[in-house]
């Protein structure tokens, strides 16, 4: 199997099964297309549907293939009649645990932008950011960005299936959006490329996917919800209710991570994902509640209700990925499925990092 001509923008390599399902999946996409057994996955019914690891990789090998393929998989599996059963059969158990972990958020009669408004000042997650911006170590934000790797390695291409799916006031608002996503058209200034650097400068596996064996399920499952709201038209609401909330909870984190790299020792190369993020998502907060959603719900009002499930849907695994990162720092432990990311280089050695800054990074291409 050989490798891609540039690791950094994929298709990423097979990860490892975690379970009959998954191993069945993995196995299968090494082989041209052909028939699953029909009935793989129909005793599916996990315990923890957002903790279970064979579901969730189950998913995130199954929406790759829509994303940037598989390194060395046939293309044509993307459509394999056989294999999107199995995908509706985990996506049925996987949505109906996000409706029961959220319910139906009710919407107000001041309207959606006000239903987006109550569930984000309702958030009282735990205190990721503010850990990770006063107490962290340098072993625990660097397991950090391992884990968010796995959706800013590709930022902003779960929302923009929604771009076809509308039309009108959403339909701007959300290009608007995008537009600054991909750093309106130039490579060094797109979202995706900002985090390889912080990648790099943390001295991590800046390629396309790298982190996803070590990625646990609640971190894929955030990846996954993404993946599910973009892929079906029927949940276009909830995709673009996601997106409000992602905008309208980032500024503040955002400010936080990039401090807590600054007091880690690393520079502005480092932080400018973040430092970026503090200024955009102040704008895109208000776009996205009140033009995209609430342009939305102008032409489409049944899908006021999608909307708050999507943000409330979001906002709630973002909860249980933060709780697991506490959680096992809390205990000592590692929050990465082993093995961890490799040992940090010299140049960004932690008795170095006060003193020296890292040097530039390679030049992006």
């Amino acid at each position: 199997m050989s490798e891609p001509a540039d690791r950094r923008y994929g298709p990423a390599t097979l990860p490892r099964a975690r379970g009959p399902l998954s191993a069945a999946v993995v196995e299968a996409l090494r082989r041209p297309p052909h028939d699953l057994p029909a009935d793989l996955g129909v005793d599916l019914d996990p315990a923890d549907p957002f903790t279970d690891e064979d579901l969730q990789l189950t998913l995130f090998l199954c929406y790759e293939l829509h994303y940037r393929g598989w390194l060395g998989v046939d293309e044509s599996w993307e459509w394999q009649p056989t294999l999107l059963a199995l995908r509706a059969r985990c996506e049925r158990v996987f949505e109906a645990a996000l409706r029961r972990l959220v319910g139906a958020p009710p919407v107000p009669a001041a309207g959606v932008a006000a239903g987006l408004a109550e569930l984000v000042a309702a958030d009282n997650g735990p205190a990721l950011a503010a850990t990770l911006q006063r107490r962290a170590d340098l072993t625990q934000f660097r397991e950090f960005v391992a884990h968010r790797s796995v959706y800013h390695l590709r930022e902003a291409d779960p929302h923009s299936w929604a771009l076809p799916r509308l039309g009108g006031p959403a339909k701007a608002a959300l290009v608007e959006i995008q537009t600054d996503e991909y750093g309106n058209g130039r490579l060094d200034r797109m979202h995706a490329e900002l985090f390889r650097r912080t990648l790099d400068r943390l001295g991590l596996d800046t390629g396309y996917g790298a982190h996803v064996d070590v990625a646990p399920a609640v971190t894929l499952a955030t990846n996954n919800l993404m993946s599910l709201f973009g892929l079906h038209r029927r949940l276009r609401g909830a995709l673009l209710g996601h997106l409000a909330a992602f905008e309208m909870t980032s500024s503040l984190p955002n400010r936080r991570y990039g401090n807590g790299l600054r007091r880690l020792g690393f520079d502005e190369m480092a932080t400018r994902f973040y430092d970026e993020h503090v200024e955009a998502d102040a704008v895109h907060e208000q776009i996205a509640a009140h033009d995209m959603c609430g342009g939305l719900v102008r032409v489409e009002p049944a899908l006021a209700s999608d909307v708050l499930f999507g943000a409330a849907a979001g906002l709630a695994v973002d909860r249980l990925f933060a709780a697991h990162l506490l959680d096992n720092w809390a205990a000592g432990r590692s929050s990465l499925r082993a093995p961890a990311p490799p040992a940090l280089p010299p140049r960004v050695s932690l008795v170095a990092l006060p003193a020296v800054a890292p040097p530039a990074p390679p030049a992006l291409v």
